[in-house]
């Protein structure tokens, strides 16, 4: 395999080897595997990794019952049903079966393999870990069963589960990894067991600064928030129980404890040679949050072949046929006549209207100017910031030719602050709905809905509290589809924006209300006016969107970041090619 960013061939059967834990990965839309962002990006990076030909597998868990289904009545009460799905329909078994240590017990654990395949037929192995065997205690058997499910204890089983159970099913395998990438502190714990393998039976206190250098060297941590309730935390009687008394006190001694909490990212920091927010103000942050450690950037990004709507797909096809090998061809989207942007962008949102006339009875139509909003529903992220002054959003519909709002997204189960924003945004909508405003709230958001959205409307509205957003790769999707993004300047957005060109920027201000006002201002003043005025112009925006922000913001080039920076920096080709470092002793 060779990047086109001038690295140096790597071959899956070389023994440079790369091992990917994530906590929820987003593999399939019929495979209920994910919950948001964090397995969406982690379901792209494995697309992206497979159509670059990467040495790599990935592990995560089974999630039988996968995360929820979530329901809204009329005045926007969530409840939440869970989704199983038949793995066995969908997963292959793999044979090896392994045992990890919890409270004390033995609990046995197996896998399900899933191959991503990529353009060039190049296959990522997925292991989701399982532990529904017989042999096991019925509360271990249901361990692997849901997403962000239970309570903590509930939760640290898992991520010794995903971690330790994930590097011993490896072993099994025969899978030698030179590099361990921990995405999110969830997978913190599989530095541990690599430290048991380099101990080889001896007790971790006799554990030496030596062996914690030889496991940091072949460990890589990336960090998705900086909302404190991101990072996980147990308290210090948990670990001691769950974890054991040994374990504890070898983290302890590695400086994991902090705030008298076990907290999972301090043990991936501790542990890990290379670190890295997610976007470049989340590095900065980052460094704030964590001065001790060096903690670099890579921005996220989105699998450009997966989110692009079936019609922009046709016209790349046409244009730029290699754009799937090579998305920094996209730049050349510059060149695409306008006409063939606007068809496109036409029948992407004549699909999203009939998906949301399908799912809710609600007419809207193609000729009138369409906000998108779908995320997750957390309070940092605002979602009823655009009905700060409502008088104020219903007067502008009805002054520049009509407005149509689309919103979807979950508030986990546990969120009540979450759910309430759901709340207030669907009992505003009924009543502020009127012949010229129209707004939606679109129950269960998923991949589906998500691609119909980011595909379908004309812009993608993007409001939280700075400076919370870590990334955000929402309105990344949205930018492969000529959509541009009216947002606050935090998370991607920092790097995306070039005012009128690929979208617009709301004022940041410590007053909500006076951030509001930017966003009122811009839709008054440039973005209606200029989509019923001067649809050139849109549409020459729409086509250096996906020019600028389309063929950066995608995964190919992040994993090429992560390959140069952080998997392998010592195989650059400026430099002699050096014999791949050996796997870690076991």
């Amino acid at each position: 395999m060779s990047l086109s960013s001038g690295f140096v061939s790597l071959n899956p059967n070389e023994s440079s080897r790369i091992a990917y834990f994530s906590m929820e990965i987003a593999v399939a839309p019929h495979m209920p595997t994910y919950s948001g962002g964090l397995g969406v990006l982690a379901g792209d990076t494995l697309r992206s990794a497979a159509d670059m030909g990467l040495p790599l597998a990935a592990v995560t868990l089974a999630h039988r019952k996968g995360y929820f289904r979530q329901h809204l009545d009329k005045d926007g009460v969530q409840t939440e049903e869970p989704q199983p799905w038949k793995i066995e329909e969908k997963l292959t078994p793999e044979k090896p079966v392994v045992t990890i240590t919890l409270e004390e017990r033995e609990v046995a654990l197996r896998a399900w393999r899933y191959d991503l395949i990529g353009v060039s037929g190049h296959r990522i192995p997925i292991y989701f870990l399982d532990t529904d065997l017989q042999q096991n205690d019925p509360a271990d058997r249901t361990l692997t069963d849901q997403l962000y499910g239970g309570d903590g204890d509930y939760r640290l089983r898992q991520e010794i589960v995903l971690g330790m159970g994930g590097v011993r099913f490896l072993d099994a395998l025969g899978y030698r990894a030179t590099v361990y990438h921990m995405n999110e502190g969830h997978a913190a714990l599989l530095t541990l067991a690599l430290m048991e393998d380099q101990m080889n039976g001896a007790p971790l206190s006799s554990a030496k600064e030596a062996n914690a250098a030889a496991v940091r060297q072949h460990c890589v941590f990336t960090t998705h928030t900086p909302v404190p309730a991101g990072h996980d935390r147990f308290s210090l009687e948990q670990a001691n129980r769950i974890l054991g008394r040994d374990r504890l006190a070898f983290l302890e001694r590695n400086g994991c404890i902090h705030e008298g909490l076990l907290n999972m990212t301090y043990v991936a920091l501790s542990f890990s040679r290379f670190v890295n927010g997610v976007a470049m103000q989340h590095g900065k942050v980052s460094r704030s949050m964590f001065p001790e450690y060096n903690i670099s950037a890579i921005t996220n990004g989105v699998h450009a072949a997966t989110w692009t709507s079936a019609a922009f797909q046709n016209i790349f096809d046409r244009h730029m046929p290699r754009w799937r090998q090579d998305n920094v061809t996209l730049r050349y989207a510059i060149d695409i006549p306008e006409e063939e942007i606007e068809s496109a962008h036409a029948a992407a949102k004549q699909l999203l209207v009939d998906a949301v006339a399908q799912r809710t009875g609600v007419a809207l139509r193609t000729d009138v100017f369409t906000i998108g909003f779908a995320r997750r529903a957390a309070t940092y992220k605002r979602a009823d910031l655009l009905f700060t002054d409502p008088e104020r959003l219903v007067r502008c519909a009805h002054e520049h030719g009509g407005l149509q709002i689309l919103y979807s997204g979950k508030a986990h189960p546990a969120d009540e602050p979450g759910k309430a924003k759901i709340r207030h945004v669907i009992e505003l909508a009924k009543k502020l709905n009127s012949d010229a405003l129209h707004i939606v709230y679109l129950e269960n958001y998923e991949w589906t809905l998500g691609a119909l959205l980011t595909g379908g409307v004309d812009v993608w509205l993007n409001t939280p509290k700075r400076p919370y957003e870590a990334s955000g790769t929402s309105g990344m999707k949205a930018a492969l589809n000529g959509v541009p993004s009216l947002s606050i300047l935090d998370g991607w957005w920092i790097e995306g924006w070039i005012e009128g060109v690929t979208g617009w920027a709301i004022e940041d201000h410590e007053d909500e209300a006076a951030e509001a006002n930017s966003l009122y201002e811009h839709l008054e003043h440039v973005l209606l006016p200029l989509f019923y005025e001067q649809p050139q112009q849109w549409r020459r925006i729409m086509r250096s969107t996906i020019a600028l922000n389309g063929s950066f913001f995608n995964t190919q080039r992040m994993l090429e970041q992560y390959v140069v920076n952080a998997y392998f920096p010592e195989q650059r080709v400026t430099e002699p090619a050096a014999e791949p470092e050996p796997a870690l002793a076991r």
